[in-house]
Order: C-alpha cells, then sequence, then structure tokens
C-alpha cells in the first residue's frame, strides 16, 4: 500500500528536471573480519575516519570496518575511527597524517534537517588541511554541504537535490581519464563497481581548482526499466522526465583531487557500501589516494584485476 501511495505521489507531482527519489531500500547486514590493532612501533600513516552519522541506505559501519581492515592489510597505514567530531580541534586532528570523511549530516540528502558538526570543529578541519594535512572526500561526503561555501571547496563539489541526481543502475563502468597522476599511474583504463552510485550533475564549487581523475558515462538508455532494475520507481523516468533532464549521454567526474592551502585533498564519490570496496580497482584508488594525500607520493602497487596489461593495438579504441 505505502508503496502504492509513493508511486502516486510520484505521478501526480509536477515534472521535475532533477527528480528526488526516495526508496525503501537499506543495506544488508555483511559478516567481516574485523581488523586487529597495529604495534605503535611500526613505521605506519596515522588515518582517522570521521564518520558517525550518514543517510539510511548506506552501511557507514560495515564500510569503516572494511576500509579499515583494508587499509591496515597494506602494512602502509594505521587506522582509528571516530563517530563523534562534533567537538573537534586542531590539536586532535595533528595526531594523523590524513583524514578520510566517510559523513552526511542528513538521513536523506533532501532532508532540511541535518546534524552538523560545532563551527570551531570546521575550522579546524579547514585549518587541518590548509597546514598541510591529507583529506579524502569519499562517497557520501558530497552529499551535504552544499549550504557550507568552505566546506564545498575542500571536498570540490556537492549534490544539489533538484539539479544532481544518482543514476539508477547498481553497477557502472568508470574510466581513469589521467592514468599519469601518482594515484592513477599503472592502473588499467577502464574499472566496475557494484552496488554503487553514480553521482551526476555535481554542483562544483568556483573556487576549487580541481583535477579529474576518472568520469563516468551516464547513458539514457541505463535508465529503462529492464536495465535499471526496481530500485526506484518507474514512474521517476519516464521518457517524458528523461527529455527534460541534463546531463544525459554524458560523462560526470567520479574522482578529482586538489590542493587546499598546503594540504591534498582526494575526492572520491565512489564506495557506497562493503560490495564495491572489494572490487580490486575501486580498493587500489581508495589505498592509493589515501598515501597520495598524506604524502604526495605512491608507494602502494595496484591490486591483481586494477593493475594495467597489454592490450593489442587492433583491440584499442
Amino acid at each position: 500500500m505505502k508503496r502504492t501511495l509513493a508511486l502516486l505521489a510520484l505521478i501526480a507531482a509536477p515534472v521535475l528536471a532533477q527528480p528526488i527519489v526516495q526508496s525503501t531500500y537499506r543495506p544488508p547486514e555483511t559478516v567481516q573480519r574485523v581488523a586487529v590493532p597495529v604495534d605503535p612501533k611500526e613505521a605506519r600513516l596515522h588515518v582517522l575516519i570521521i564518520s558517525g552519522q550518514n543517510s539510511y541506505e548506506h552501511d557507514w559501519t560495515g564500510v569503516n570496518n572494511l576500509l579499515r581492515k583494508q587499509m591496515q592489510d597494506t602494512g602502509r597505514f594505521d587506522v582509528r575511527v571516530t563517530e563523534d567530531f562534533d567537538e573537534g580541534n586542531v590539536a586532535m586532528l595533528k595526531k594523523y597524517d590524513v583524514v578520510l570523511l566517510n559523513y552526511s549530516s542528513r538521513w536523506n540528502y533532501s532532508d532540511e534537517k541535518q546534524h552538523l558538526w560545532s563551527p570551531a570543529a570546521f575550522e579546524a578541519l579547514y585549518q587541518y588541511v590548509r597546514e598541510g594535512g591529507g583529506l579524502v572526500a569519499y562517497h557520501s561526503s558530497f552529499t551535504w554541504g552544499r549550504d557550507i561555501p568552505e566546506y564545498k571547496k575542500l571536498v570540490g563539489a556537492t549534490m544539489q537535490p533538484g539539479v544532481s541526481r544518482r543514476s539508477p543502475p547498481d553497477a557502472f563502468l568508470f574510466e581513469l581519464t589521467d592514468r599519469e597522476h601518482p594515484v592513477t599511474s599503472g592502473l588499467r583504463r577502464y574499472h566496475w563497481t557494484f552496488t554503487e552510485d553514480m553521482y551526476t550533475n555535481m554542483v562544483f564549487a568556483p573556487d576549487a581548482k580541481i583535477h579529474v581523475l576518472a568520469t563516468a558515462y551516464d547513458d539514457a538508455e541505463a535508465y529503462t526499466p529492464e536495465k535499471a532494475g526496481p530500485k526506484y520507481p518507474v514512474a521517476a523516468y519516464t521518457p517524458e522526465k528523461l527529455k527534460a533532464m541534463k546531463g544525459l549521454n554524458a560523462s560526470h567526474p567520479q574522482i578529482w583531487v586538489q590542493d587546499y592551502g598546503r594540504g591534498r585533498v582526494f575526492s572520491i564519490t565512489l564506495g557506497h557500501g562493503p560490495d564495491t570496496l572489494m572490487y580490486d580497482g575501486v580498493k587500489s584508488l581508495i589505498m592509493r589516494g589515501t598515501e597520495w594525500a598524506a604524502t604526495g607520493k605512491v608507494t602502494i602497487p595496484p591490486f591483481d584485476k586494477a593493475a594495467d596489461f597489454p592490450v593489442p593495438t587492433s583491440e584499442r579504441k
């Protein structure tokens, strides 16, 4: 009955260029290996994951645990997680070489109500990066902060309800458009995702000098019910509504880097849940992007299926 009412409301609503669609989806439970502590005598980069609030469709605790395990398994990182940054400060952040944001202030990214950190905590984050700290802006980092200019500049771009959208397919191909950057060097050109969001029509901060490393193609054909699947109601993407949408049949940035003061920022829109983190391409980019944000260099090799390989000239496009 609830689904029927939601569909009727959607059909009756005025046609929006970019519909905001809510579904009943919740993340599945996952069973994962718990990361064990690292010997403090080991010379590793120190990572802080800031989390504790996210939108309903994200298993942020499962993601935090898997990221911590994967990072520590490289032998390069020692990772801590905080779910309370409301009163964060610079002294706390400066214990770490790089901070990863896995946070969203809203239960649904179109909600007016949100949980924000204190003004002092925001300023501490900006100061930390300006003074040379590394930052990884991760997936949900772009679903909020659209009304906070300095935060938007810090991460580079945000999703804007009514303008931006998440394409309905649960898996898509993305392309590394710069394979010379330290993060992408040695990786193959194309990679797949799974149970993932393709962010399209993001609104970029006008004063953020970003450099795009990867894009994804938002194909109108992928919105047909046969290909999109049941994630969103069919009425959200009728032929008439698709005609009004901007950015279809075009490539959209998914991964980029930028400087912020003396600090380095690695922004990756991928990483919806634990599933997509199992893909070697996604995993390689997160590990290598985190190391680059911390040090400006990359020593972590690509995981097996992410590494570049010879392609006969006749097969290249």
